[in-house]
C-alpha cells in the first residue's frame, strides 16, 4: 500500500514554509520517523540526501575536517559521489543520530551557510537530548513523533477528514450516535485497541485484512526495545531496567494501579528504580501520570512526584504482553474492561498524551474518592472518569457536587454506550477521548446549557 498520511505531514510543511531552525525529530523506535521524513523529502525537494549512522557507519567521518556545512558536504560527497547538494533545494536528513550525537555540531553552521534544510532524527534521543541540545544549543527546534493516534488510524482505514468530523459534531451538539454508527466506529476502535499505532502493524494489518502475524511484529518491537535498553543504557544496571520495563503491563492489571517499587521485585526501592524509571520515560518507552496533591488549578505546583502510575505509550504494544487469555476475551467477547480496566485506562492514558496533555489523577487517603483522568478548560477543571458501562459515577459526582471542589464546575466519563448528559457529567464512547482536548478547546462548558 501507499504512504500512511501522519500528522506530522502538516507540520513539515508548515516548518519548510517559514524561516526556520533545522529540526530535531525524536521519538521511539518503530513510529514511523523515517518512512515521514523520506517522503516529506522526496515530495517537497529537487534532492533528498538521506545518511543513517547505524546501516552507514562510514558516514561517521564527515566531520573529520571541520563541522561548517562546506567540510560536511564535501566529505558526503568524498563518500558518495551520486549524492546531489543543489543549494535552496536540498533537504539533509542525518537519521539514527543517537549513534553519532556530534553531528549535532553541524547544524549551527548549516543554519549559518542557508543553503540546505537540515533534519536531525533518531530513536532514544531523549535519552540523548541534553548532550544533543547542547551541541546545537539555539540552533535547532524539536518535533516528538508518536505512533499513530487513532484519528491517523482512521486515514489509514480509509476514513477521511469527514468521518472524523462527524464524530466531533456529535460530541459538540450532545447528539447520540445512530446505532449503525456506533457500530463502525467501535468496530474501528477495537481494531486499534489491539494493533496500537506502530504504523509498520497498521500497514501489515490493512494489506492483509486479518491480525495474521501483527501480534508477532508487536512481541518483536518488545524485544527490539529491551535490546536498545541492553546496547544504549551505560549509566544504570540494564536488567533492572529491563525487569521495571517488564513489570509495567503486570501493574496496569491491578486494581490499584499506582506504580509501586516491590511490584518490580521484593524489598525494591526508589532508590534502586527511580534512574530505571526516568531513563525508560526519556527513551519514550513509557508514560507516567502523577497524582494531584489536591484536584484543583493550577495543576503545575500540584503534583506529587512521589506518587504515579505508568502507562504504555501504544496500547498495541501492552495488548501484546497479556496472557494469551485476557487477549482472547478481548478479541471475541469486546470486553473493552477486560484486565481490570487496565486496556481501556492505558488507551485513554495514551490519547490524552499524544493530544499533548499532562497525564494526572486523584485519590483521597481513606476515601473511595479516586479519578483517573484530568483535563482543563481555561477556567475549570475537568475530572475524567473511566468506566465499563454506563455505571453510576460516584467519584464524579462527588467532585462537581461538594463545595471542596470549586474549580470543578462539570466532568467526563467515557463509557461503552452513547453520548449524553446528567446532573453535570457528560457521557461519551470510549472512542471519542482522543477529540476531548480539541472539544473542551473549542467549547469550554460543551453543551452543558
Amino acid at each position: 500500500m501507499g504512504y500512511l498520511k501522519r500528522k506530522i505531514d502538516s507540520y513539515l510543511l508548515e516548518w519548510k514554509t517559514r524561516d526556520h531552525l533545522p529540526l530535531l525529530v525524536k521519538g521511539a523506535r518503530q513510529v514511523g520517523k523515517t518512512e515521514s521524513l523520506k517522503h516529506f523529502g522526496a515530495e517537497n525537494y529537487q534532492s533528498l540526501v538521506y545518511v543513517n549512522f547505524v546501516e552507514q557507519p562510514k558516514y561517521k567521518t564527515i566531520t573529520r575536517y571541520g563541522y561548517g556545512a562546506e567540510d560536511v558536504v564535501r566529505e558526503m560527497s568524498n563518500l558518495d559521489a551520486r549524492l546531489r547538494f543543489v543549494p535552496q533545494r536540498t533537504l539533509i536528513v542525518f537519521d539514527e543520530v543517537q549513534e553519532f550525537p556530534d553531528i549535532a555540531t553541524t547544524v549551527k553552521f548549516f543554519q549559518i551557510d542557508g543553503r540546505y534544510d537540515v533534519i536531525l532524527s533518531g530513536s532514544l534521543l531523549g535519552v540523548h537530548y541534553k548532550k544533543i541540545a547542547s551541541l546545537a544549543v539555539g540552533y535547532q527546534e524539536d518535533y516528538e513523533m508518536r505512533s499513530m493516534d487513532f484519528e491517523e488510524y482512521l486515514w489509514a482505514r480509509g476514513r477521511d477528514g469527514d468521518f472524523v468530523e462527524m464524530i466531533y459534531s456529535r460530541m459538540k451538539s450532545g447528539s447520540p450516535f445512530s446505532d449503525t454508527e456506533l457500530i463502525a466506529v467501535n468496530d474501528l476502535f477495537r481494531e486499534y485497541c489491539i494493533l496500537g499505532g506502530m504504523p509498520g502493524i497498521v500497514e501489515l494489518f490493512v494489506e492483509q485484512g486479518n491480525y495474521q502475524r501483527t501480534l508477532d511484529r508487536q512481541r518483536w518491537i518488545r524485544n527490539y526495545y529491551r535490546a536498545d535498553i541492553r546496547k544504549y543504557c551505560e549509566s544504570l544496571d540494564q536488567s533492572r531496567v529491563v525487569e521495571t520495563y517488564d513489570a509495567v503491563p503486570g501493574l496496569l492489571g491491578r486494581d490499584n494501579k499506582k506504580f509501586q517499587y516491590a511490584a518490580v521485585r521484593r524489598g525494591a526501592r526508589s532508590r534502586d528504580y527511580s534512574g530505571c524509571l526516568q531513563w525508560l520515560e526519556d527513551a519514550g518507552l513509557i508514560v507516567r501520570s502523577y497524582a494531584m496533591k489536591f484536584p484543583e488549578l493550577p495543576v503545575k505546583g500540584n503534583l506529587d512526584s512521589s506518587m504515579f502510575k505508568v502507562y504504555v505509550p501504544d496500547t498495541g504494544i501492552l495488548f501484546s504482553s497479556l496472557d494469551d487469555e485476557i487477549a482472547l476475551d478481548f478479541k471475541m467477547n469486546r470486553n473493552i474492561h477486560t484486565y481490570k480496566g487496565g486496556l481501556v485506562e492505558n488507551i485513554v492514558a495514551e490519547a490524552f498524551w499524544k493530544a499533548g496533555k499532562p497525564l494526572c489523577y486523584y485519590k483521597r487517603e481513606n476515601s473511595t474518592l479516586d479519578m483517573d483522568f484530568f483535563l482543563r478548560t481555561v477556567e475549570s477543571l475537568v475530572p475524567v472518569e473511566v468506566k465499563a458501562t454506563n455505571e453510576k459515577a460516584k467519584s464524579l459526582t462527588m467532585l462537581i457536587k461538594s463545595d471542596h471542589y470549586p474549580g470543578i464546575k462539570f466532568g467526563i466519563k467515557l463509557i461503552r454506550g452513547n453520548i449524553g448528559v446528567s446532573n453535570g457529567i457528560l457521557t461519551f464512547p470510549h472512542f471519542c477521548a482522543f477529540l476531548l482536548p480539541r472539544l473542551l478547546a473549542d467549547s469550554p462548558s460543551p453543551f452543558m446549557a
